[in-house]
Parts: structure tokens; C-alpha cells; sequence
């Protein structure tokens, strides 16, 4: 198949990679950070991407912040505080603003430049989260926020840009226990761990950096179409176990709380996200040690950012 002009690239790691046809660059700026696109797709609505890799898009935003947002939420049968670090985009917070026990959600977002282009040119991500009174928006270092912070929140979410470069420091041993300090004793923390598929070896060491914190850590795995293949997510705490809740009382929660129009989350889907294959059963039985501070990751090969067509073409 001969590679078009229109033909977005990202691969995932030497041998795998995936192409979204753009139909139009919406809206493109550098950033403080990062180089933000947002290109309109024939399949996929509107899509935002940073650096050259895909990071959300409308029609399949659900398959990731839902259960991100509702397997702790449901387990801890709804929180009151909740503390968002990343997702700019909006939708993180937008799931979690559907509890009617909240409160108060901070969300501590480093790109004022992603906030504003994703409220914008994607508004239907987040839904009217940015106007929601309950929700309080900080423009600031979501580990400096952390390390100073003495507030205890229900629910912690991380939706964070992968652990290569200057974000690495939000996966490691000492800011779990930073998180697990901020967590009320009921708390979970909700994240992603990278693919078991194309970095099987990452999945495994967040996994077991997890473990080294937390009494109870539950892997997750989800099929989400922006990202090219089988995701992996982590729900952690000290009690609260997502294992522990029957459908029956799911469904009890969900309508008490009057959460509906989900589009993937329910009783079923519920079991199905903590439901581990065997391969990844075997993956995870081998310890690794944890990711520390100060420590870095090499880029996977071939996980260019910014990738150029040209790059592709000339190998």
C-alpha cells in the first residue's frame, strides 16, 4: 500500500505501527511543552495529538476515561474528592463530575495550552467539566502540586502522557508513595500501565513498581482504537478492592447515583476489564524491581515523536 500525504503514523514499537486518515488539521500551535494538533477523522471525529502521538479522540474517548473513572468509583460507592493529574482534555474529569457525591475535583494540568485548545475545537470530550463549579483547574507541576499538597482525596486518576522523558517521574516508586499519602483510606488510585502487547516489559515493571506501594493492585486491560491495540490499566489502594463488588450491587450503585448513557462501563464490563489471559498472568509472575526516581526509560525503538512521513519512507 503506498503511504499518502493524508496518512497520520505512530508506531508502538520497531515491528507495529497504525495510520489514521486526516481529513483536515483542524487547529495546529506549539505549546510551552509540547506540539499540539487536532485533525479531523473520518471515523473517529475529532483527535488530538501531542508530539506526533495520538492522545484522545470523540467517538472513542469512552473506552479510556470510563473505566479510569467509574470501576474505582462505583467500588468506593462514589467519591467525594477527587484529584485528576493530567488530562487536559477534559474527559477524566467529566466522567468523575458525573458522581453526584462529589464535591470537589482538582485537576492539575502542566499544558494551559492543551486545556484551551481541547475546550475549543473538542468541547464534546469534556462535556461542560471546565464550567462545572465543583471542578477546580490548576495550571501548575502535577508532581510539585503533589509533593506540597496535604489534602486527602477519594479518588486520585493519572492521565498522563507516557513514561518517556520529562513524565517518568509520575511513574516511579516515590510518587505512588506521594499518592498514597494524599489517598483517604477508602481512596483507589486509577492510571494506565502501558500495552501488554507492544511493551509487555513496561506493563510488568509500573505493575510491580505499584505493588511495591500498594496492598492491593488491580490490573485492567481494554481495547482502545486510538491506541492500536490492547491497553493497560491499574486501579491501587490500601482497602477498597474493585474485585470485591458483585454486579448486583453495581448495578444498585449506578442507579442511585443516576449515572447512565455510559457507553462501555456496566455490571459485566465491570469483571470483564479486571479478567487477566493467561499471558499476562504469566508476564506479571516474574518481579521486577520498582522504577525509581532519577531513573530513566529508553524510548522504544521505532516510537518516534513526531514522526515524518519522510522518516517512514526512508526507513
Amino acid at each position: 500500500m503506498e503511504l499518502r500525504e493524508d496518512f497520520l503514523i505512530e508506531t508502538l514499537n520497531p515491528d507495529m505501527g497504525y495510520f489514521f486518515r486526516s481529513q483536515k488539521k483542524l487547529y495546529e500551535t506549539k505549546t510551552q511543552y509540547q506540539d499540539l494538533e487536532i485533525h479531523e477523522l473520518p471515523r473517529h471525529g475529532r483527535m488530538l495529538r501531542l508530539d506526533g502521538v495520538f492522545q484522545t479522540s470523540e467517538k472513542d474517548e469512552f473506552f479510556y476515561h470510563e473505566p479510569l473513572a467509574h470501576v474505582p468509583g462505583i467500588t468506593i460507592d462514589g467519591p467525594e474528592t477527587a484529584l485528576v493529574i493530567g488530562g487536559g482534555d477534559g474527559g477524566a474529569a467529566e466522567e468523575i463530575l458525573k458522581y453526584p457525591t462529589v464535591k470537589k475535583v482538582v485537576m492539575v494540568e502542566l499544558d494551559a495550552g492543551v486545556v484551551e485548545a481541547c475546550r475549543q475545537h473538542i468541547p464534546s470530550i469534556s462535556a461542560g467539566a471546565f464550567s462545572d463549579p465543583r471542578l477546580s483547574l490548576r495550571i501548575e507541576d502535577g508532581l510539585a502540586y503533589v509533593k506540597s499538597s496535604q489534602e486527602k482525596f477519594d479518588h486520585i486518576l493519572l492521565d498522563l502522557t507516557d513514561p518517556f522523558g520529562p513524565s517518568i517521574e509520575l511513574y516511579t516508586r516515590e510518587f505512588y508513595l506521594e499518592l498514597n499519602r494524599l489517598l483517604t483510606d477508602r481512596g483507589l488510585l486509577s492510571l494506565h500501565i502501558e500495552s501488554p502487547i507492544t511493551r509487555p516489559e513496561l506493563f510488568s515493571k509500573l505493575y510491580h513498581t505499584l505493588r511495591s506501594v500498594f496492598p492491593i493492585v488491580r490490573p485492567m486491560t481494554n481495547y482502545v482504537p486510538l491506541y492500536g491495540t490492547l491497553w493497560g490499566f491499574a486501579i491501587a489502594g490500601r482497602q477498597s478492592d474493585p474485585l470485591s463488588i458483585s454486579k448486583e450491587e453495581i448495578q444498585k450503585r449506578l442507579s442511585k447515583f443516576g449515572i447512565k448513557n455510559l457507553q462501555f462501563y456496566n455490571p459485566d464490563m465491570h469483571h470483564a476489564l479486571l479478567s487477566l489471559p493467561n499471558y499476562i498472568l504469566d508476564l506479571l509472575k516474574t518481579p521486577q524491581e520498582p522504577l525509581r526516581s532519577g531513573e530513566s526509560l529508553p524510548v522504544p525503538a521505532g516510537s518516534k515523536r513526531n514522526l515524518r512521513l519522510v522518516e517512514l519512507k526512508t526507513g
